[in-house]
């Protein structure tokens, strides 16, 4: 039995985050995954896209997204301080463009949408489009050009993530949870498959898309995540054909959506499909088809660079695609850090914060109120 202020389980990078800044606060931290680092990060684009990423009716998580990318650069850098590691942090912005007369009508209300709410984008011309990126199809009707929108590569984040919260003293039980312990009607720990008990005073639920799946806890407590797949293809761009892209291309192909992200490493990641299939991760001929189609219609040029992997992930959806950050109603000393959808990566930063205030009775920022998981409280609140 190992005795701990708090216990972590999953180890993805908002468990790993959470864990880190807990550390940070004296806290005598674990965190149980059997791998941790992995999770859905290993696949994500990493676009720190708040303000393209805007959909109709998420004003709320607007904020919440804007919070975390203003927290980002400030973030990235005390990370690269504390490990000593690269975390591929870009401020390169995003272009999304139209290739047809309706999805510029689209991306035009967007643009009158984000002005609207103060958001920062510029409308391009299509020529002005393809001056910013030679590499576009002379197709390109118009587009947004967002500077304030960054990126980061998600494997190194991860990485950095797991050594900080090494190095801050947090130990790592490499096992699968079985169970969270509930005790007298509170949640006291963990216990994992090989056998080990982990009690705390405090346990943060952060397994990702597997979060409503964790043993132990009443059926009125678990979270309502559900898992949807994306795959992602990743390219490499030859030194002959540098610079690719300057940054960030995205657009919408008959009705899917699909994005281009350079990195400085000379690789390119393209994404991403949406699937409601469960907990299938294999990755499709049909996906790969579809990617590589839409992304050549974008970027002619892109079926001549070389394809060096294929991979599908489960991102972790709440039934209105927000995180659920705090505590879990009518179950003392359980908390929730899942359901992030989408923007896992970039709420990142502000999701440490709040865990870590929570953790330590700390003041919670107004704009994560509106995501406490009791706003399911038809669901998770109700005895089977």
């Amino acid at each position: 039995m190992h005795r701990y202020d708090v216990v972590v389980v999953g180890g993805g990078i908002i468990g790993l985050v959470t864990a880190w800044r807990a550390a940070q606060q004296g806290l005598r931290t674990a965190v149980a995954d059997p791998e941790p680092g992995r999770g859905a990060a290993h696949v994500a684009a990493g676009m720190l896209a708040a303000v393209t990423e805007l959909q109709y009716g998420e004003q709320e998580l607007l904020e919440l997204n804007l919070a975390s990318a203003r927290r980002y650069a400030a973030f990235a850098g005390e990370l690269s301080e504390a490990t000593g590691l690269d975390l591929g942090y870009r401020r390169c912005g995003t272009l999304a463009v139209a290739l047809d007369a309706d999805d510029r009508a689209d991306l035009r209300e967007l643009h009158a949408f984000q002005s609207r709410l103060g958001l920062e984008s510029e409308w391009l011309s299509g020529r002005e489009c393809r001056r910013l990126e030679p590499m576009l199809a002379p197709g390109v009707r118009g587009g947004l050009r967002v500077d304030g929108d960054h990126q980061i590569d998600p494997r190194r984040l991860a990485k950095a993530l797991l050594r900080a919260a090494d190095l801050s003293g947090v130990d790592f039980h490499r096992s699968e949870v079985a169970r969270v312990e509930v005790v007298r009607g509170r949640a006291r720990g963990a216990v994992l498959r090989d056998g080990t008990t982990l009690t705390a005073d405090r346990t943060v639920l952060a397994a990702g898309s597997r979060s409503g799946t964790i043993g132990g806890l009443p059926e009125h407590v678990l979270p309502p995540v559900r898992p949807v797949k994306g795959q992602v293809l990743r390219l490499r761009i030859p030194a002959a054909y540098a610079p690719f892209l300057s940054r960030t291309v995205r657009a919408v192909v008959r009705g899917g959506h699909v994005y281009l992200v350079p990195r400085e490493n000379g690789e390119l990641v393209v994404g991403a499909t949406s699937e409601e299939l469960g907990w299938d991760t294999t990755v499709t001929a049909g996906g790969v088809y579809e990617l590589l189609r839409d992304a050549h219609e974008l970027v002619p040029g892109i079926t001549e660079l070389p394809l060096v992997e294929t991979l599908a992930g489960l991102r972790p959806g709440s039934p209105d695609n927000a995180p659920m950050l705090g505590e879990a109603p009518r179950l003392p000393g359980l908390l929730l850090a899942t359901g992030h959808h989408r923007n896992g990566v970039l709420l990142t930063p502000v999701t440490g914060d709040i865990m870590a205030a929570l953790l330590t009775g700390g003041e919670v920022p107004p704009q994560a109120r509106h995501f406490s998981p009791a706003r399911f409280s038809s669901r998770l609140e109700q005895p089977a």
